[in-house]
């Protein structure tokens, strides 16, 4: 069976999303790596995600033969599915061509993984966008923030500034987490798996 031209097209075209909240005052907040993760993807490929489409900031750039949208939901946290669920259909992009980056609770800073599915526990944006495409088998990019001090609230810490003691750390992870994306797209979520998952505090 030949392949149509279309269909090649879509099969190399990749969506990769960074969850987040919009505005100033969350620029620097734990909540916003998948923010932080999609700007340093726009560093490395030489782009910028100036274009609102789909209640989301989105970027275009080429990556190994393959197209990729990168978007940042402007919609708020919780509703970051709205975004999500519209930009996969109108470029019409396969499940396991998505891949979605954000905060994890149970993780530490410096530690990445990836997963080809599961549920939400409990990270809302996650949990939007499971809603909307009305499935959980898509991928993922869970960066680490660790948990929270002492008796402080998740909801309080996930909206805090990385303090300076983190920042060196915070961007080494990002440029891992960066390039790991990259990997999927050109090799697939199981290298990228392999290659990716774990600490970067063992190395």
């Amino acid at each position: 069976m030949t392949v149509s031209s279309s269909e090649n097209e879509v099969s190399n075209m990749y969506l990769l999303v960074g969850f987040g909240n919009p505005g100033r005052q969350y620029r620097e907040t734990r909540h916003n790596v998948g923010f932080m993760v999609m700007d340093t993807l726009a560093g490395a490929l030489h782009t910028t995600l100036g274009r609102v489409q789909s209640k989301a900031l989105v970027g275009t750039a080429e990556h190994a033969g393959c197209k990729i949208i990168l978007a940042k939901p402007q919609t708020y946290m919780n509703l970051s599915g709205q975004a999500v669920a519209g930009l996969m259909h109108f470029y019409k992009i396969p499940l396991s061509n998505l891949l979605v980056a954000h905060d994890d609770l149970d993780l530490p800073l410096g530690t990445i993984r990836m997963r080809p599915g599961g549920g939400s526990a409990g990270q809302k944006g996650l949990g939007s966008t499971i809603e909307r495409l009305g499935t959980q088998d898509f991928p993922r990019l869970r960066v680490g923030i660790g948990r929270p001090p002492g008796q402080m609230e998740a909801a309080e810490y996930v909206l805090r500034d990385f303090p300076s003691g983190e920042r060196e750390m915070l961007h080494a992870v990002l440029e891992h987490a960066a390039e790991a994306a990259l990997v999927f797209v050109e090799y697939g979520l199981n290298e990228a798996m392999n290659r990716y998952n774990g600490s970067l505090q063992k190395e």
